[in-house]
């Protein structure tokens, strides 16, 4: 396969509210349009590669949920037990009132940490969720 050089110029459909608060975080950071959706992509990537990793992993989950959605906080706790073979520690942090934000530390089958993120992306009252997760050896 012979190897591309340069660059490759797309188009992309985007909600205007959305292109004017990234340009503006973009002006805001001295970066170009094109830098910037350059390293989102390399983001992108890099969150997802993971989940190809076969053998040991380890990494951190930080996930935002609002403690006052009825059970939201029982189920991530119950959640949290149930795959006590790939989570070290939690540190939870509250936020406000309604919010609140844990760190988990995780090592263990890359397998067993992608079935922890997916189950913690569909419980109650969860807004955000983000992880780095690596390979080791």
């Amino acid at each position: 396969m012979e190897e591309k050089k340069g660059v490759e110029r797309f188009s992309i459909s985007v909600e205007p509210d959305l292109v004017s608060e990234f340009d503006s975080i973009v002006e805001r950071l001295k970066l170009n349009r094109s830098k910037a959706i350059q390293q989102a992509m390399r983001l992108f990537l890099s969150e997802h590669y993971w989940s190809e990793i076969k053998g040991e992993s380890a990494g951190a989950i930080v996930v935002v949920f609002d403690h006052s959605i009825r059970l939201a906080e029982d189920e991530l706790t119950e959640l949290q037990h149930s795959f006590r073979e790939v989570i070290n520690s939690v540190l939870h942090i509250h936020i406000d009132e309604r919010n609140c934000l844990e760190i988990i530390a995780v090592r263990g089958k890359a397998g067993k940490v992608k079935e922890l993120t997916e189950a913690l992306e569909k419980s109650k009252g969860v807004k955000q969720i983000r992880y780095t997760i690596v390979a080791i050896e």
